[in-house]
């Protein structure tokens, strides 16, 4: 089976689910080797409440024991970079902001080297990504609570 990696839209979802989260994330896995993103664990820290940290920090415990969390290399930020020029250019995402994509962005290129399938439930932001860098990626839409 191809290894996924939930982008943040689907954590953020399950989290909102409380304990139904875990039987969720399983199902869309299908019995797949799940990764962790360095970048999406930045994101989730970034907007938790303080009294729900620990979740997180157990989260990244297990992935962290798995040894199985997916940080960018150097080829990942350069490739991120000339994919935003390109998305500028096509979309005028001057206007817009390209960092706004910057995480989206890193988490495509980063799978995309691993062979890993980006779960996510951001289908405009990747659609626009995969048209200048091909990788392998999946919308999953997931009850919101």
């Amino acid at each position: 089976m191809q290894p996924v990696l939930f982008d943040s839209s689907i954590y953020i979802t399950a989290l909102r689910a409380g304990t139904e989260a875990a039987l969720m994330l399983k199902r869309l896995a299908a019995n797949s080797p799940v990764w962790l993103s360095s970048v999406v664990l930045e994101e989730l820290y970034a907007g938790i409440a303080p009294r729900s940290r620990y979740v997180l920090e157990r989260l990244e415990r297990d992935f962290e024991r798995a040894k199985r969390i997916l940080l960018p290399n150097l080829n990942d930020w350069t490739q991120t970079g000339k994919v935003l020029a390109r998305l500028a250019a096509k979309y005028d995402y001057e206007q817009i902001g390209q960092g706004r994509l910057t995480n989206d962005a890193l988490i495509a290129m980063s799978a995309g080297r691993s062979g890993i399938t980006v779960i996510t439930a951001n289908a405009r932001d990747f659609t626009r990504l995969a048209e200048f860098r091909p990788f392998h990626w999946q919308v999953q839409t997931l009850p919101a609570s």
